[in-house]
């Protein structure tokens, strides 16, 4: 699933490509009346985005796994089958096409769909003494599932939740009750720390501040570059999310 910077980048392009302009053609047939709408906003909530329009519509998307938004001029031939695309807007000189995103819907109420949301990681309005509430009103979660919650902060995915736990030394089963407020807050802030570095380039370019690319996600079985024990890996949550931690630095 695309994480927080990765929609960040995606809604830096579609501003530059749909802001401010004129919609001429809008499809399928449910997006008809974004036909003749100005583009007033286009902003990433969390993993969530939106492109909001003057008639007070809102087209809300959610890539999920596969989705994807391309721009390219008009008169230039999709980067993807026809039979996944979900959503067409067309100006008098771009296309924004969104392609295999599961939820695309046209809006009007936002508090409905991303109301239960947390603070935006990436916000530079983000407040952590709100996520640290938040997070203790979870109770006794291991702290690899609390920072995965989108409702305690927005933005968060299994990158940055696994390479944050590594960096703090923290075992992802850890109860969030046996953490300090203050390393819960530091946890949510070396995620938040390496996803704001990682705004300007490709996902398959990340790199963390202090180490350059990933210690742990995706290297099950390979050695720990802090101590040379070899990463595991197991499901976590209810949602089965793929956890990576050092057995010894993260005991």
């Amino acid at each position: 699933m695309p994480e927080g910077d990765t929609i960040f980048r995606t809604a830096d392009r579609l501003r530059a490509a749909l802001q401010g302009k004129r919609v001429i053609s809008a499809r399928p047939d449910s997006l008809k009346r974004l036909a003749g709408t100005t583009v007033n906003e286009v902003k990433p909530v969390g993993k969530h985005l939106m492109i909001r329009f003057d008639n007070g519509l809102a087209l809300h998307t959610h890539m999920r796994m596969r989705g994807v938004w391309q721009v390219y001029p008009r008169g230039q031939q999709a980067r993807r089958p026809q039979w996944q695309l979900k959503a067409v807007l067309e100006t008098e000189d771009t296309i924004a096409a969104c392609f295999a995103a599961p939820v695309v819907e046209l809006i009007r109420d936002e508090s409905l769909h991303v109301g239960h949301l947390g603070p935006d990681i990436l916000s530079d309005a983000w407040n952590v003494d709100e996520v640290v509430k938040r997070a203790r009103l979870s109770g006794e979660r291991p702290i690899g599932e609390l920072l995965l919650d989108q409702r305690v902060s927005a933005g968060i995915g299994n990158v940055y939740r696994c390479e944050a736990l590594w960096q703090r030394m923290v075992n992802p089963w850890t109860p969030a009750t046996d953490l300090s407020d203050s390393e819960i807050a530091e946890l949510f802030e070396v995620a938040r720390r390496a996803m704001r570095a990682n705004l300007g380039g490709p996902d398959s370019r990340r790199r963390f501040p202090g180490y350059g690319r990933g210690a742990v996600h995706g290297r099950a079985g390979r050695p720990c570059p802090r101590c040379g024990t070899l990463i595991r890996v197991r499901a976590q949550g209810e949602l089965a999310r793929t956890a990576y931690w050092c057995p010894a630095c993260q005991a």
